[in-house]
């Protein structure tokens, strides 16, 4: 997908539990979509968060992403097996409008079509924003993550293969076929909507099996 989206994944991260630098986004940008948001259900009683929005070159926004629980650090120890009770625990909920192939603003060429594959690979890459692995010296980190961001797009790209299991979860409380990996940095699920959005999700030190997802019915209540 080529949207401000991928350049920001690929920015590299802060050291020593710093939080990853994305620019924060105000309430506006995602009153600005022309699709509703997705989160958690009520059923999740923690924190809720804007992060993130995503847009296409002309500045439509295309995908966004909504924080729950602690809010990430970037923290080398997590992946050297620091104390399990001191790491954090959250998950964040990506959606991304489902749009065909179309030509952009000016008429000049075309932007990507989105899927359930482009909900995989915001999920994978935004997990990797806030990940670190124990021992790596940090000089090294910005080319261990655009190696492990292509990653993710190959993994994404292939949702039925075997690096991908299937796992039911209620949206809007109906049952619904998610795809879902996990790996030693956390925890990556996909899926679509009958909203007409993808809905992508990582967290940690929460598990993924008991989540529902739902509309987020004020998105202003987040600011």
């Amino acid at each position: 997908m080529e949207t401000t989206s991928r350049a920001v994944a690929q920015t590299p991260a802060a050291e020593g539990g710093q939080q990853a630098p994305f620019a924060r986004r105000t309430v506006d940008d995602y009153l600005r979509a022309p699709f509703p948001w997705y989160g958690l259900d009520e059923a999740f009683t923690g924190p809720r968060r804007l992060m993130q929005v995503g847009t296409t070159s002309d500045g439509a926004v295309e995908h966004g992403s909504i924080g729950h629980g602690d809010e990430p650090t970037i923290r080398n120890e997590y992946a050297a097996g620091g104390d399990q009770d001191a790491k954090e625990k959250f998950a964040v909920v990506v959606t991304v409008a489902a749009n065909p192939s179309r030509r952009t603003a000016d008429g000049t060429g075309l932007l990507e079509a989105t899927s359930v594959s482009s909900a995989a690979w915001l999920a994978g890459v935004g997990l990797l924003s806030f990940t670190w692995p124990g021992q790596m010296d940090h000089a090294l980190r910005d080319d261990w993550l655009e190696q492990q961001t292509e990653t993710a797009w190959v993994l994404a790209d292939d949702l039925d293969g075997a690096d991908w299991s299937t796992l039911s979860l209620p949206v809007d409380g109906v049952p619904t076929a998610f795809h879902y990996r996990e790996s030693e940095f956390g925890w990556v699920l996909a899926g679509s909507t009958s909203a007409g959005v993808h809905v992508g999700a990582y967290g940690r030190g929460m598990s993924a099996y008991g989540l529902g997802f739902a509309v987020v019915k004020d998105i202003a209540a987040y600011a």
